[in-house]
């Protein structure tokens, strides 16, 4: 027998000792199985996956994807980049309350359902679907009491929605008006560290006090690039600027941070911090700098897997692996990139879980991430 998979034969049956150890969960059921089953279903709750329908049909990759597969949660889009077409999951307030309900009552595991709610250019909530105009971050640092009434507004909206899991505020420092994803669209509060903070933690208090977990964003640092990972390679080694560190030292480096907030990736490249690989993909960046030195201990989620920074530069196993092994916990697969696959769940389970059969993932580092998953679902509502 080959001797990565006898290793990997003991080193599932150990994990599957750790589970039945583990603290009792209202959800542990779902894992009560064998421990290959077992596992897959950990790294299926490690998938966080973008789909069309506005509503939960049974016969739709989705709910097999939930209900079979148990993957961790789903990413809503107003708008279908493959097709170029609306509507991809929204069309108005009751219709989208209706389907967040449909989701979570289909899952065995509560889902994390997650939007990008930013305001301003990055708005899924738009008002053409009966919605509230909201401000983008540069507009609402004009005043704390700005930012306070618009977070309060947009994080009751979510409670009330359904949706758990808000990707914003975006911490990038507005480094360079020019730049094509930040600065140019009025994603940045400041390009002052400490106004960026102050004004971030205003709106992630307003969503924890709905129930509705935060993402800042993205991390080590976008604002000072001069062009956009969605389109392709972006190196920020002469750009980038140790002060872009600071929100999260403040943000992520406080105790408890891990209860109500998560931190994104960037795909950008600096070989200032890894001479080899971007962000998202880097042990360096992610493990040496987010976890050790800053300190985060909560769930680092990665942008999404297909933007062409990676898709075009990684294979998909290759990418998965090095993100898994980077640090990364919740893989964000938009599904809305150049193309639409249905099978794409099943696609990164299968990719994910041969890659733990051949060693090339350890089945302790999928237990990491689904640790810290299931340690936040259990304070979801």
């Amino acid at each position: 027998m080959n001797r990565n998979k006898i290793i990997f034969g003991l080193a599932v049956f150990a994990l599957s000792l750790l589970s039945v150890c583990a603290a009792p969960s209202p959800q542990d059921g779902w894992f009560a199985v064998d421990a290959e089953e077992t596992l897959k279903r950990k790294i299926a709750q490690m998938l966080l996956l973008g789909f069309r329908g506005t509503e939960l049909e049974k016969d739709s990759s989705i709910y097999r994807d939930i209900t079979e597969l148990g993957i961790g949660g789903v990413l809503f889009f107003d708008y279908d980049v493959p097709s170029r077409s609306r509507p991809r999951n929204i069309l108005s307030k009751e219709q989208l309350t209706g389907l967040t309900k449909d989701l979570q009552n289909a899952a065995p595991v509560k889902l994390f359902i997650a939007i990008d709610q930013e305001g301003g250019r990055v708005n899924r909530l738009r008002s053409e679907y009966g919605f509230s105009v909201n401000l983008s971050a540069r507009e609402m640092a004009a005043e704390t009491d700005i930012t306070k009434a618009q977070a309060e507004q947009t994080a009751a909206l979510l409670n009330e929605l359904g949706i758990n899991l808000n990707f914003a505020p975006c911490v990038d420092l507005d480094l360079n008006p020019e730049n094509p994803v930040i600065g140019a669209i009025g994603r940045s509060f400041s390009p002052d560290p400490q106004e960026v903070i102050k004004h971030a933690s205003i709106w992630i208090n307003a969503h924890r006090k709905q129930g509705i977990i935060s993402c800042i964003k993205h991390f080590p640092g976008h604002g000072s690039s001069s062009s956009d990972t969605h389109l392709g390679w972006v190196d920020v080694t002469e750009l980038w600027q140790e002060e872009e560190l600071i929100p999260y030292r403040r943000l992520a480096g406080t105790p408890n941070a891990d209860s109500y907030l998560m931190v994104m990736t960037s795909h950008v490249f600096n070989a200032k911090l890894d001479p080899r690989n971007p962000a998202t993909l880097s042990g360096e960046i992610l493990t040496e700098i987010l976890r050790n030195n800053i300190k985060f201990k909560g769930i680092i989620v990665s942008d999404d897997m297909e933007m062409e920074a990676i898709k075009a530069n990684y294979g998909f196993e290759e990418a998965l692996e090095k993100t898994i092994n980077a640090g990364v916990d919740l893989l964000c697969l938009s599904n809305n990139g150049s193309s639409y696959n249905p099978d794409l769940a099943r696609k990164a389970l299968n990719a994910i879980y041969g890659l733990v059969q051949d060693g090339k993932i350890s089945p302790g580092r999928i237990e990491e991430s689904w640790n810290r998953i299931m340690a936040i679902k259990r304070t979801i509502k």
